[in-house]
């Protein structure tokens, strides 16, 4: 019976949970038992109150019982980022600095699902300052992935993603800069959409930045539909906020996806180095989308310009965003983010000038691409789960990596065009690891990545696989 809740759907989960065939308690238990059981090996949530979560649930049921209307999230237990505010639990940011932050306000993608029904039942680890795609800190320790314990889980939304597949939530939230969000779907065979700009509004301190983004992370890709008809939509807080409600993404979503125009590269155009175990699974999935009656060519666009711009945008974002903490606790700081920092520091105003006209042809020439294909296919990430003992690979086929971020350009060249972008399961090496294929859609068009996506899902189930570690223990 855990079993089954705990790898139910969390659109299933909602269902039962308001038409009585399940309580908001009997979810809960599940979920807390599945953590006591799997989350001392993987460490992917932190700063969990079971005692609240019981309570919480327990309010749950009476306001059914009462007859009280319900949202579309009632009773689902989630666990947030901890990079993001949720009242009543701290947001450390992977850092000794703010051990004892405990926020006042929700932050608005927290306030929109409380609002909806779900219940906080603690936070999600993150690498320090979410700087990186590998989850490990000095305040938790590092996230392990489920499917192979001496790999990593990916960044920086590791946490979530391992908790996710692992079945102790049902979903949760990420985020996105660089690869933030995808990678760690990636790694741990679960869907995460690096979203539009504006499409889920918050507020940060580098304010009218797109680089910076918020999405879901679920088991499926009818998931990230249900979960973003929740957190999407306007708000003022953002002035790059986009108008559409959220809503939009409860509607139908056409499975069939015959007669679209999908590009592919498996490589970036041949600029950048690839496993080969990532380059022939992506190869492999082109007859995939053939046989679902899509127009299929290898193609990809010039993204010449995408490395400078992240780079320097990410580096004056870092600035903007960490300086103050820099001058009073620099010893507390690992010395990658140290390393980001002084660079956009170190930056004169003619390199962030030169970036942003850059960026400006990048986004034209996407622009271009997409009118003529409806989708670009690519890795996620150029290799596949690497050794949790290590803070990032050093070089790809022999292709040195000079920091550590330079291995995720599979991911943070689409970050600086701004176009959206989903993770979703595409298989496994011959060790049993999860490799993820990345569909890329045009400017604002989220729903049709995950319409394609979900074609793409349904045709392939390979995101049905379970980590051993979390279903032989609820048997």
């Amino acid at each position: 019976m855990e079993k089954d809740i705990c790898f139910a759907s969390a659109r299933h989960l909602a269902k039962s949970i308001q038409e009585r065939k399940l309580s908001a308690r009997e979810v809960m238990e599940a979920h807390l038992a599945q953590i006591q059981r799997v989350n001392p090996k993987v460490n992917a949530i932190v700063s969990l109150n079971e005692e609240l979560a019981l309570k919480e649930a327990a309010k749950a049921d009476e306001m059914l019982d009462a007859g009280k209307q319900a949202g579309p999230f009632h009773g689902l237990p989630i666990a947030i980022k901890d990079t993001h505010n949720a009242v009543g639990f701290p947001a450390t940011s992977g850092s000794l600095i703010f051990r004892d932050h405990y926020p006042s306000v929700d932050d608005l993608i927290v306030a929109r699902m409380r609002k909806a029904g779900a219940i906080v039942i603690g936070k999600t680890n993150v690498p320090e300052f979410a700087a990186g795609s590998h989850t490990f800190n000095k305040l938790f320790g590092a996230t392990r992935n489920p499917y192979d314990l001496g790999k990593t889980a990916g960044g920086s939304s590791g946490g979530a993603a391992a908790a996710v597949a692992s079945g102790m939530i049902p979903f949760t939230d990420g985020s996105d800069m660089g690869g933030s969000l995808r990678n760690p779907a990636c790694f741990n065979n679960v869907v995460g959409l690096r979203t539009s700009p504006g499409r889920i509004p918050f507020s940060k301190a580098a304010l009218y930045s797109p680089l910076a983004v918020q999405g879901p992370i679920t088991r499926s890709v009818d998931d990230a539909f249900f979960m973003m008809s929740v957190i999407a939509g306007p708000d003022r807080q953002s002035p790059l906020s986009i108008e559409e409600p959220g809503a939009k993404f409860l509607e139908p979503a056409k499975t069939a996806i015959k007669g679209l125009r999908i590009a592919y590269s498996a490589d970036f155009g041949g600029i950048l180095p690839v496993e080969p175990g990532v380059r022939s699974n992506l190869e492999e999935q082109v007859k995939v989308f053939e046989d679902l009656g899509c127009t299929v060519e290898k193609a990809c666009p010039d993204l010449q310009e995408a490395e400078e711009v992240f780079q320097v945008l990410r580096a004056l974002e870092f600035e903007i965003s960490y300086s103050e903490i820099f001058d009073r606790f620099r010893e507390m700081i690992k010395p990658s983010v140290i390393w980001n920092i002084e660079k956009g520091r170190n930056q004169r105003g003619q390199d962030i000038g030169r970036a942003e006209k850059l960026r400006a042809i990048l986004y034209n020439r996407m622009g271009e691409f997409f009118k003529q294909y409806d989708a670009l296919i690519l890795p996620v990430s150029q290799v596949s789960p690497f050794d949790v003992n290590i803070e990032y690979p050093t070089e790809i086929n022999g292709v040195k990596m000079e920091n550590y971020i330079d291995w995720m350009r599979s991911c943070y060249y689409i970050s600086a065009a701004g176009n959206p972008a989903l993770s979703v399961p595409s298989g496994f090496t011959a060790d049993g690891l999860p490799i993820g294929l990345q569909i890329v859609g045009a400017h604002r068009a989220d729903f049709e990545v995950l319409r394609i996506g979900r074609a793409f899902e349904q045709a392939t189930g390979y995101g049905k696989r379970r980590p051993q570690i979390a279903i032989e223990q609820t048997i």
